[in-house]
């Protein structure tokens, strides 16, 4: 994500950031929950797949000043749900990343599998005063994709999009 684009995010995210238990699905490098711990969060749980990736990660995070417990290493799938979900299925997220490659929304399996994942973690993960941040290229989803209004649009920064989603059982403003 470049750098403008996680700017405004966490402009907009503001406060919500603070104290928060954030997950970090197809997390990369870390930049997205290293910028999370940054603005205050109290942990980070980075699901990252590729073994490289998960390596520039471990790098990224040697020589900061964390404290135990601060950044969880959960290796594996970010589709699958033993990754991200509590093993008493107690819902944990305050705020979550999910940064999925733009190519999964344009295979239509994987694209199902995707919006899937993102229902599941809105409803198994990700508290009713949390939200779920979700990063595609801007033409990927229209808000019925995600069960949203037919008028809902992402704030888009370029050639990113971002989707903030709340759980349907999220307390009234």
């Amino acid at each position: 994500m470049l750098g403008r684009v996680k700017e405004n995010l966490f402009n907009i995210l503001g406060d919500e950031v603070i104290d928060a238990a954030v997950l970090d699905l197809f997390s990369g490098s870390g930049s997205i929950g290293l910028e999370a711990l940054s603005r205050g969060a109290a942990s980070v749980r980075f699901v990252e797949e590729s073994k490289e990736a998960r390596k520039a990660l471990r790098k990224n995070c040697e020589g900061l000043d964390l404290e135990p417990g601060e950044v969880e290493h959960a290796p594996g799938d970010a589709m699958i749900a033993d990754a991200w979900r509590q093993p008493d299925g107690e819902r944990w997220v305050d705020v979550a990343f999910l940064d999925p490659p733009y190519p999964i929304w344009r295979a239509p399996g994987d694209r199902r599998t995707m919006l899937a994942v993102v229902d599941a973690v809105l409803k198994e993960a990700v508290k009713p005063t949390g939200v779920l941040v979700l990063h595609t290229a801007p033409k990927d989803l229209d808000g019925p994709d995600l069960g949203l209004p037919d008028d809902a649009k992402p704030r888009v920064y370029g050639n990113s999009a971002l989707w903030f989603l709340r759980p349907a059982d999220a307390p009234e403003d």
